[in-house]
């Protein structure tokens, strides 16, 4: 049974944004049952750790012999070994990693930029000018995929490890009130969200922040 990490006191308050998030949705999608080893903190800047995870960061994944870090890494290997999160067809198989990555590289560092803008940056005097021009760099990414998305439930045909990923990513949007600007992006994340996995990875994770605020 592989075995992933997270943080012990998530900073997102159990809102389902930490990345573990995606390791579990992904595991509970092809039905592999796994462990979770929580971590603090500090615990993450030991040697122990950082031999899992050289940045000091979570999840990583550990199944015997192997050891992962980075969630795209570790959800695609997860999605190799299972059926139900690529496609089987080749060309169809490859397009679902190219999304995959477009999620990592292209939608989330402009999205997390304009959410770390937010969470930090409100009492700089530079912050009302660098908001607006945060915020436009998002919407183009947006409008993009909105064009490609279409009237489509899914980005390329059916369900796909592909969406999985864009779907968390773009969960990063869900306080700042630019979803509701793209109601086609906006049904495609709530589609997401209403996975009978989503939903079980979801409250798994919760369910750690809540015993975590209960003991403090």
């Amino acid at each position: 049974m592989p075995t992933i990490t997270a943080f012990e006191t998530s900073p997102d308050r159990g809102r389902g944004q930490a990345r573990d998030m995606r390791v579990r949705w992904a595991l509970e999608e092809v039905g592999q049952p796994y462990d979770v080893r929580l971590v603090s903190f500090a615990a993450m800047k030991q040697p122990a750790h950082l031999a899992l995870h050289p940045f000091g960061q979570i999840p990583t994944y550990e199944d015997g012999d192997l050891a992962l870090f980075e969630t795209g890494a570790i959800v695609l290997h997860i999605a190799e070994r299972h059926g139900g999160l690529l496609p089987t067809d080749s060309n169809a198989r490859s397009r679902a990693i190219a999304w995959m990555f477009a999620a990592l590289n292209t939608l989330e560092p402009p999205i997390v930029e304009l959410g770390m803008a937010m969470l930090f940056e409100r009492d700089r005097s530079w912050y009302a000018e660098r908001l607006p021009m945060l915020q436009d760099r998002v919407r183009t990414r947006l409008g993009e995929l909105s064009r490609r998305l279409g009237k489509a439930d899914w980005i390329d045909g059916a369900f796909s490890a592909g969406d999985l990923m864009m779907v968390t990513v773009l969960r990063r949007l869900n306080t700042s009130g630019l979803l509701d600007e793209y109601p086609d992006i906006a049904a495609y994340v709530a589609r997401g969200e209403a996975r009978p996995a989503f939903r079980r990875a979801f409250d798994a994770q919760l369910a750690v922040f809540n015993a975590a605020s209960n003991d403090s």
